[in-house]
């Protein structure tokens, strides 16, 4: 079913534009109010030192985040170029024009404006305004210079003039000095710090401010003593550091003078003229203003550096977003170009991935956009037709694994084979019968399986004779013939078999010329039919021998007791000598019959639980006397097992009493019998090894079939009941050779019960 193509999104392109049109409209937002906020400051002194570091701040912030969105558009275009992404070349194209048209006419404008801006802050700062302003400063502080310096002469003067004058006539020659001097106030102050005299405004003052000690010693040393206030130049006189500032003091010049005393009495006090004068207005408000521009001047000129390098940062913060507005462009530009090679380009890679999904289309009316609808149908069509090949696989593949499933769960083993023997398939049944991983031969021929040698050359003989029976021609589909043979490794055998086994084994052709085999594992059955045929024959043996047993040993007796005494001496020997054979014979073979019938007739088992270190102790106690010692190896935490006491019982006698036909009397070893509990605690494990020989390889393979032994009187049915009423018992028996260093140091068997409930 077909699907209509998928009309490409446009809502993400469409939210790309709207941001970068916001994050344009914020950059040059952004410049604007950094170049009022310049403008502004450059105007105001105060709110360009105020906001001086904040601009500097902000300034290259922004720059640094242009920098950073610039560095990591080109980072991702490089990045985008390096894993050859179709299109990477015609986007870093287009880039690389924008940027340039962008940066190339940014920068001749930056540099153009860098000169200008440079030179322009140069020029306000011209030399000749810069010695104006220092002439002007000079001037107003030369004037204030010289009005002291007359002032302070004449006040010298005057102080000589009152040198002879008394106290008490001191104040009316204090008022002519003051209207002599055009002064605004003149005070004569004694040695002491009492005012003598006043004239001017402290007339008036009742509490006027008394000269300081330091300062009337200064006028000792110095015989007069020039302050000035209302003045903040450094340049000019400074007011007396003691006196508190007062910002409504006029512009004046205080003038200490000592008055020399012309006695020469040591009593006669020194007295001090104090004299103060106002500068003259105008001078004053001129010489002010021509250092505050000087002062501002200075600081404008210090400031200068500062002042280009802002207005350097704003031109640098234009071309970041010329540039970035360039590059900006470029982007949204070149993804409108090359969306659609990018969808087409994804759809090939797509499809060639094996994605058919829905593609999407452009929705434009050019070239381009119906070029992306085509192929979005093409698509279209080959995921339907996928789509119907995926449904026809799922179905064979169903079968298949159905088919897979019946071959995991048979009990028989299967093979497949190619045209020339190689193992081309196996199930797990396979594994379990021949014994041997055969997954790790794949692929490789069957003949190369070690242990199988036998069983792969008997299989190719009968598939070649099947061939040939058929007919001159290769086998192919129409041949439907079928074999079956059975094989066994019995003694001697080698590989994973060397137990024994038999199975049976049956072939056939398959399609292109391959093989099927199917065999199942037979050796139990076979084994069942022998031990049942072995149990019929002793039977009968059983029943036909042992009915003239007894009259030939009563024949044999009674043929004794009536020549007794009739016979001479060497007569009477011979007869005595032949009845005993007899009779000894006639045990021996009833002790035959008896085997016989125990192995035929053995009675099923009542399995009961059973503490078997009391039942070993209870059987080993028989032989204390024995020719060759027991000795046993019982762990004590054995817990009780589910036998039938009589039948264990034989077991360990039959086990015990064929290892020491093993060892044969006069052998320096003993018999060990163990008990040990698994480590799981559900099984106990009995064990019986000797110091003999060891069993021979051929014993080892048929030891449990009856009449097989190496004893010379022996019937070979002892481990063939012990076997029976082992598997009676549900339990498990093995044999073995124990060896050291290489050698056959004796033989062991061992059974292991399971624990009662």
């Amino acid at each position: 079913m077909s699907a209509t193509p998928a009309t490409a999104d446009h809502s993400h392109p469409a939210r790309r534009r709207w941001a970068a049109a916001a994050a344009l409209a914020f950059m040059a937002g952004l410049a604007l109010v950094l170049l009022f906020m310049l403008t502004t400051a450059t105007d105001n002194r105060a709110l360009y030192e105020t906001n001086y570091t904040r601009l500097l701040v902000l300034n290259v912030a922004v720059a640094v985040f242009l920098a950073s969105v610039i560095v990591w558009a080109v980072v991702r275009l490089v990045l985008r170029f390096r894993r050859k992404k179709f299109g990477s070349q015609l986007l870093a194209k287009i880039a690389a024009i924008f940027a340039l048209v962008g940066f190339v006419p940014g920068a001749l404008i930056y540099g153009v404006s860098y000169q200008f801006v440079s030179r322009s802050i140069e020029s306000w700062f011209d030399v000749r305004v810069e010695g104006a302003l220092n002439a002007g400063v000079s001037l107003g502080r030369t004037a204030l210079d010289t009005l002291t310096a007359d002032f302070n002469a004449k006040v010298r003067q005057s102080a000589a003039l009152l040198s002879t004058v008394s106290n008490s006539s001191a104040t009316l020659a204090v008022e002519r000095l003051r209207e002599q001097l055009s002064a605004s106030d003149v005070q004569l102050w004694s040695a002491s710090g009492q005012l003598l005299a006043s004239a001017g405004d402290s007339r008036f003052d009742l509490r006027p401010d008394r000269p300081s000690a330091a300062l009337l010693k200064s006028l000792r040393a110095d015989r007069s003593l020039v302050l000035t206030e209302g003045l903040d130049d450094p340049g000019l006189p400074q007011a007396d550091p003691d006196r508190q500032a007062d910002p409504t003091v006029k512009a004046r010049v205080r003038v200490w003078a000592l008055v020399s005393n012309p006695g020469f009495g040591f009593s006669a006090e020194p007295r001090f003229l104090h004299a103060v004068q106002d500068f003259p207005p105008a001078l004053v408000a001129d010489a002010l203003a021509v250092q505050q521009a000087n002062r501002e001047y200075q600081e404008r000129a210090l400031a200068r550096e500062g002042l280009r390098r802002m207005y350097i940062g704003t031109l640098t913060l234009a071309l970041f977003l010329s540039v970035f507005a360039s590059v900006l462009l470029a982007a949204v530009l070149g993804n409108q170009l090359i969306r659609p090679l990018l969808l087409l380009a994804e759809g090939v890679r797509d499809v060639a991935r094996g994605d058919l999904t829905p593609k999407l289309a452009m929705a434009t009316r050019d070239e381009l956009g119906g070029l992306t609808r085509a192929f979005a149908d093409m698509t279209q069509q080959l995921a339907d037709a996928k789509a119907a090949v995926d449904d026809s696989m799922a179905q064979v593949n169903a079968a298949r694994a159905n088919l897979q499933t019946i071959l995991d769960n048979l009990t028989a083993g299967v093979v497949v084979l190619d045209e020339e023997g190689r193992i081309d398939a196996i199930n797990p049944g396979a594994t379990r019968i021949l014994r041997t991983p055969l997954a790790a031969y794949l692929r490789q021929p069957l003949v190369a399986v070690p242990g199988l040698e036998v069983l792969a050359q008997g299989v190719l003989h009968q598939f070649e004779q099947l061939g040939a029976d058929q007919g001159a021609l290769a086998p192919d589909e129409t041949q439907l013939g079928v074999w079956q043979q059975s094989f066994e490794w019995g003694t001697g055998a080698e590989g994973p078999f060397q137990d024994g086994i038999t199975i049976v084994a049956r072939g056939a052709w398959l399609p292109e010329q391959k093989r099927l085999l199917v065999f199942d594992d037979v050796s139990e059955l076979v084994s069942a039919q022998r031990a049942k045929a072995w149990g019929e024959v002793a039977r009968r043996l059983a029943h036909e021998i042992k009915n003239p047993l007894t009259p030939i040993q009563l024949s044999a007796e009674r043929l004794a007791m009536k020549l007794e005494g009739k016979l001479d001496a060497p007569g009477q020997a011979l007869l005595t000598k032949s009845v005993k054979t007899i009779v000894d014979q006639v045990d021996a073979m009833k002790r035959l019959v008896n085997e016989f019938r125990d192995y035929a007739r053995l009675p099923a088992a009542v399995l009961l639980p059973v503490d078997l270190n009391a039942t070993v102790q209870d059987v080993l106690a028989l032989y204390d006397q024995s020719a060759v010692p027991v000795r046993a190896d019982l762990e004590p935490n054995c817990p009780p097992i589910a036998a039938d006491a009589q039948q264990i019982r034989q077991v360990i006698h039959n086990l015990v009493q064929n290892a020491q036909d093993a060892m044969g009397a006069g052998h320096p070893g003993s018999v060990s019998v163990k008990t040990r509990l698994s480590k799981t605690g559900q099984r106990v494990r009995l064990t019986v090894q000797d110091q003999g020989p060891g069993f021979a390889d051929n014993i080892l393979k048929r030891a449990f079939e009856p009449y097989v032994t190496t004893k010379a009187r022996g019937t070979g049915l002892g481990l063939a009941v012990v076997k029976k009423i082992v598997d009676e018992h549900g339990a498990r028996i093995e044999l073995s050779n124990q060896e050291s260093d290489g050698r056959v140091t004796g033989g062991q068997v061992a059974v292991s019960f399971a624990v009662a409930n």
